[in-house]
């Protein structure tokens, strides 16, 4: 495992498990800890032993409360270094919200309030589970803001328009619950069965071939901005490799002779 200042990084069994490592801050995220989020996801990209992520915050009160505004606030008095290494950090850093394409299949583990950037950054994930107590929204207007990191664009995307509308233009959160019934949370469990249940995603992933989970993803999530037909004709390069991988022959061959397949990621 690796621990830094804001976040833990731990691969086990090819999957990454990253944890928000800020409980006392409702795992907020500050410059260090979008700079750290976004070495880990770079990690998560290039490393060939990684074939799933799952992000979560530390303890039970929050996944991420989103951007950390106290630190907004004391940007004013800082000095020129703190400033300077801020803005380092910041043009570093590529969030997994800008990340439109990533590959491989992340799991958003959401263990309390995803606000804000939170939710934002759940949104951005494939798969969100979340425990019976959490809750979401985008409350930024209430702030004087908006959720300018795609929520604006991503939550009416997810739920439709009028119960986005219903969310973001009065700053209300959602339960676990209703996230659920509006299609947005795959799962809501209690809190003492959320990491199980997230492993029997991760296990079922597993099960598949690495590389037809990417294809799957990438035609999917690519094809969403395409009309249907275009999206259907398109060629993608994640397909390609996956046609002319062993797994593509290791697939129908461990069918015929019975047993279960040996994915080899190639």
């Amino acid at each position: 495992m690796i621990e830094t200042n804001t976040t833990l990084f731990e691969v086990k069994d090819k999957v990454a498990w990253i944890t928000l490592n800020r409980p006392e801050a409702m795992n907020s995220l500050n410059p260090e800890l979008r700079w750290q989020l976004s070495q880990h996801m770079d990690e998560v990209e290039s490393n060939g032993d990684i074939w799933v992520a799952v992000i979560t915050g530390a303890g039970e009160k929050a996944f991420s409360a989103g951007a950390d505004l106290k630190h907004r606030a004391r940007e004013r008095e800082a000095s020129d270094e703190e400033k300077a290494n801020w803005q380092r950090m910041n043009a570093e850093s590529k969030s997994i919200i800008e990340r439109w394409y990533t590959p491989k299949p992340v799991i958003a583990m959401v263990n309390g309030y995803a606000l804000g950037g939170g939710l934002e950054m759940a949104m951005a994930c494939d798969i969100i589970v979340a425990a019976d107590h959490a809750e979401l929204g985008l409350p930024e207007p209430r702030r004087g803001l908006i959720a300018g990191a795609a929520g604006v664009h991503r939550l009416p995307r997810q739920i439709g328009l009028k119960p986005a509308m219903g969310f973001m233009l009065t700053g209300r959160h959602m339960s676990a619950r209703r996230a659920y019934e509006l299609g947005l949370v795959n799962d809501v469990v209690p809190l003492s069965e959320l990491r199980s249940t997230v492993e029997g995603y991760v296990a079922d992933i597993m099960r598949c071939a690495p590389l037809a989970v990417r294809a799957t993803k990438e035609a999917s999530m690519r094809g969403l901005d395409l009309p249907l037909p275009q999206a259907f004709y398109t060629s993608y390069e994640s397909e390609r490799v996956r046609r002319q991988s062993e797994d593509a022959q290791e697939g129908p061959k461990a069918f015929s002779e019975k047993r279960l397949p040996n994915w080899q990621g190639k």
